[in-house]
């Protein structure tokens, strides 16, 4: 993967609250915000890999699950994030 552990963990403080919260939502969906963004232009680059598409869309799938369970939880929260993270929604 392209990001580094002091990214990552630089991800994890500013989203799950420290760098040891790894498993709070919001740092999960930033996370995979970062793999999706880095996938995305891979395949601006090489148009014909059917398995990197396959698994941006099962990705994407993945965050909008968690989005969506972030929302229920707590709306505000959902909309800070979505702005943080420069979403469309």
């Amino acid at each position: 993967m392209h990001l580094t552990t002091e990214e990552k963990k630089a991800v994890f403080k500013e989203f799950g609250g420290s760098d040891t919260n790894t498993g709070s939502m919001e740092a999960q969906v930033a996370i995979m915000t970062e793999r999706i963004n880095h996938i995305s232009e891979h395949l601006k680059v090489n148009k014909k890999d059917h398995s990197a598409r396959l698994s941006l869309l099962k990705m994407v799938g993945k965050r909008r699950k968690f989005l969506r369970y972030i929302a229920k939880k707590d709306i505000n929260n959902y909309r800070a994030l979505i702005e943080k993270l420069g979403l469309r929604k």
